[in-house]
């Protein structure tokens, strides 16, 4: 297993996601497989084992804990987050973070992150009213924290602005990261914004939620005539095993083949060559199929409703690829007047637009695009009520 050092810490590269834990035909969890797909990462090298509040209705943190229990508490490293990215009347960190040691069955956790800080969440974190950063702080200097971050799926400019609130207290970010969000969602600047705040990088969705694992014919036809010994979901890994600030890489593994699959993906670093990168890249433009926006930013310069055109042309190329309730959540968590059903279709932005995109067209498709998505709020609500009931 690969390992890496971090501050007085050593992880294996390789993290076991819990958010998409086996599953019986009625739709719970298969806890007697998740507790063989732990013996047998614990018995590979894996010592890191992410998890979150919300992760299977709740039902993820009492699950791993057990299956934990079973081994020395210095023999893994446990993850878990804070569900601040949850529309709610009101924020309460202390009863939530007792409520998750008590879950887990441990008396400290070793990495605790503030959950999906986005463009909304971001607000909520950083208001003193709720006291958050400055709560888990105080919790890392009494020791019941270890090593203090955050996961986020926003922009490169909330990412800045965030990080500039947190000051020196970030141990590390959660981002993510694969060949195909590198451009597609900006993944390129999020991971330098990081790197050049020596602030090391921890991988979500490194396969996109299974959509690197299974390739058109053609470009897993491609990959394997350059390296026939590899797996297609292994060529993600190898791409970011090559980038030096990734510390951790966490896969939701969902099977005992794909864990098998994965460990021996970790084995050792088989970097890509310079030509077998730009092949995976080649592969990654041939996925997009989408709205060839390049953020210019001409088509802002010229909206009377201030909307960010090019965040929701990204978002909406996203969608089309991989649907994701992260998209719907950060709309939702705009301002009505800033979402793109705002738009007037006035077209003043489609007449500066370099590419000739018919903008008010694609921001109208992707409106319709959204209505595919849950309603975030209504999510919080129901998950609220389970907590409770």
């Amino acid at each position: 297993m690969i390992t890496v050092p971090f501050k007085e810490d050593t992880l294996s590269l390789l993290g076991f996601g819990t958010m998409r834990f086996p599953l019986r035909e009625d739709k719970s969890v298969d806890e007697a497989q998740v507790q063989e797909m732990v013996d047998y990462a614990m018995a590979h090298g894996v010592n890191y084992f992410d998890t979150a509040y919300p992760y299977h209705d709740g039902a993820s943190e009492g699950i791993i804990g057990r299956a934990l229990s079973r081994y020395p508490r210095e023999s893994f490293r446990l993850a878990d987050k804070y569900p601040g990215h949850q529309i709610a009347d009101s924020y309460d960190p202390a009863a939530i973070f007792e409520e998750q040691l008590k879950k887990c069955g441990v008396e400290y956790f070793d990495y605790y992150l503030l959950h999906n800080v986005y463009e909304r969440s971001a607000q909520v974190y950083m208001d003193p009213k709720w006291g958050i950063w400055d709560y888990f702080k105080e919790q890392k200097r009494l020791g019941r924290i270890r090593y203090l971050g955050f996961s986020s799926h926003g922009n490169p400019e909330m990412l800045k602005e965030f990080l500039d609130f947190c000051g020196d207290a970030v141990d590390f970010c959660q981002i993510q990261l694969n060949y195909l969000d590198w451009t597609l969602m900006r993944g390129k600047e999020l991971y330098e914004i990081l790197t050049e705040r020596g602030i090391p990088v921890w991988v979500m969705e490194p396969v996109r939620g299974g959509k690197l694992a299974k390739l058109p014919e053609e470009a897993e036809t491609r990959l394997k005539a350059l390296r026939p010994e590899e797996s297609i979901p292994a060529w993600g890994f190898r791409f970011l095993q090559g980038l030096p600030n990734v510390k951790m890489i966490l896969s939701g593994m969902s099977n005992m083949a794909q864990m098998l699959d994965n460990v021996k993906t970790f084995e050792e670093r088989k970097l890509l060559s310079a030509e077998e990168e730009a092949v995976l890249l080649e592969v990654a433009e041939g996925l997009k199929d989408g709205v060839p926006c390049t953020a210019c930013r001409y088509c802002c310069k010229s909206c009377p409703m201030g909307l960010d055109i090019p965040m929701f042309l990204e978002m909406y190329n996203s969608a089309r690829i991989t649907p994701s309730i992260t998209i719907g959540m950060r709309i939702q968590g705009l301002p009505a007047d800033k979402q793109p059903s705002a738009c007037i279709a006035c077209g003043a932005c489609a007449k500066n637009c370099p590419q000739k995109i018919d903008i008010p067209a694609e921001l109208a498709n992707f409106v319709e695009k959204l209505k595919e998505f849950p309603d975030w709020a209504q999510v919080c609500r129901e998950r609220e009520a389970t907590r409770k009931g």
